[in-house]
């Protein structure tokens, strides 16, 4: 299916692994020029030139940590041009409120939630200059079905999605969509990592992936493509009518 993208820019914030990369992927297919974002400017090269070996399109590359809200300014203005912003990057570790500290809290929520806000407050700012843009949140699904053992997730999920159905009620009224999307546990490699170590406690073999995905231990596993091309359908013209929502893409 035809997009309808051809041509167009997109920031992707973590574009550089995981569900970042295969959203990359996903609008390169389409004819997109890319702004990939990552603290890691190894990984960043690498996937440039994974993306590129399928789909010659053009690819700037900035290492940031968008933690600090002045990269955040900083990104922001170099890709003041951008059709479409992917807020993606984050990195929330699991556990309860008994095992994560104040500090380790805030840490997370620097780049999960604050650098959702920040990056969506600066390209937002250039969307409605231009009366055209539209942002896809990519969350998950804890923010629907929050646990005990992921409350620092959760709950910065949750927050996310009310933020995503605020800004974009209200959007459309100077040409920008605000859209999100909740995947449920993805084969990236962070995931596989978590499943590795159940494995290992459930069955005494961290090579027994398949039977945690068959016990669901992690409910419904779905590949990163999945996600990447629900990003590029939503950030298009064929989903148009869309903005304010926020699509769950597991039970």
């Amino acid at each position: 299916m035809d997009l309808g993208l051809k041509g167009k820019t997109v920031l992707i914030t973590g574009g550089s692994k995981g569900i970042g990369l295969a959203c990359a992927k996903s609008f390169a297919a389409e004819g997109c020029n890319l702004h990939l974002v990552s603290r890691d400017a190894g990984r960043l090269e690498a996937a440039r030139k994974q993306v590129r070996y399928e789909h010659p399109v053009e690819i700037a590359l900035h290492p940031a940590d968008l933690r600090d809200s002045a990269a955040v300014k900083q990104v922001a203005a170099a890709c003041s041009d951008a059709d479409i912003l992917v807020n993606n990057a984050g990195d929330i570790p699991g556990g309860s409120v008994l095992d994560i500290d104040e500090a380790g809290w805030r840490h997370a929520w620097d780049l999960k939630v604050f650098g959702y806000v920040n990056m969506t407050r600066e390209m937002l700012g250039h969307m409605k200059s231009r009366g055209h843009g539209v942002i896809v949140n990519v969350i998950g699904m804890a923010g629907e079905k929050p646990s005990f053992e992921y409350v620092c997730g959760a709950t910065a999920n949750a927050g996310l999605a009310a933020f995503t159905k605020g800004v974009g009620q209200k959007s459309t009224q100077f040409g920008v969509r605000v859209v999100a999307v909740h995947p449920p546990a993805t084969r990236t490699d962070r995931i596989v990592a978590l499943m590795r170590n159940v494995a290992k406690q459930k069955y005494g073999d961290e090579s027994r992936v398949d039977d945690v995905v068959k016990d669901g231990s992690f409910g419904k596993i779905i590949e990163p493509e999945q996600v990447g091309d629900t990003v590029a359908f939503l950030a298009s013209d064929r989903a148009a009518h869309l903005s304010g929502i926020v699509l769950n893409l597991g039970a």
